[in-house]
């Protein structure tokens, strides 16, 4: 279970967004001070660690690139929650080590709202208004390579524990 306060934004927060193409030469760590620039200058300057980022439809669409979660991920974001998510982008939250949380009724969160997702058991708690949502489980084996950081932490710590 997390908790934490809410950055929330609408529909068709693309990888554009996330990661604009202003940052592409930067390293992820530099590049990460430029996200969601374009819609909310002062996010990347003040997101924090155990906060929660929420959108509403089609999070993550555009390029298949790896960046737009790693700049995310770079500023301390592990949970996200939307309605829905373009494919690969759903994966590559998974594959570094975040979790891409679906929830039908993400437009009744709030920027600023304090919220708990209990990703294992498939709720959301909002703590601000009192309401519950109901989202996606995520399965124990995806938790696990969240846990471990990412697909890759996760196949080495899998092929060192076969060979020991």
């Amino acid at each position: 279970m997390v908790k934490g306060k809410v950055w929330k934004y609408g529909n068709n927060i693309n990888t554009d967004i996330i990661a604009p193409p202003e940052s592409m030469e930067l390293s992820v760590k530099e590049a990460a001070s430029w996200s969601m620039r374009n819609v909310d200058p002062e996010f990347a300057g003040a997101y924090r660690p155990g906060d929660i980022f929420v959108t509403e439809h089609n999070l993550g669409s555009g390029s298949s690139r790896e960046t737009a979660p790693l700049m995310l991920k770079e500023l301390g974001v592990r949970v996200l929650v939307a309605m829905d998510y373009a494919r690969i982008f759903y994966r590559n939250c998974i594959n570094v080590g975040m979790i891409p949380v679906e929830c039908p009724e993400t437009d009744k969160i709030r920027k600023g709202d304090v919220i708990e997702v209990d990703f294992e058991e498939g709720k959301i708690f909002n703590r601000t208004t009192g309401e519950t949502y109901l989202c996606n489980k995520i399965p124990g084996h995806i938790v696990k390579i969240m846990e471990r950081g990412g697909l890759i932490p996760y196949l080495m710590a899998e092929k060192l524990g076969r060979s020991c």
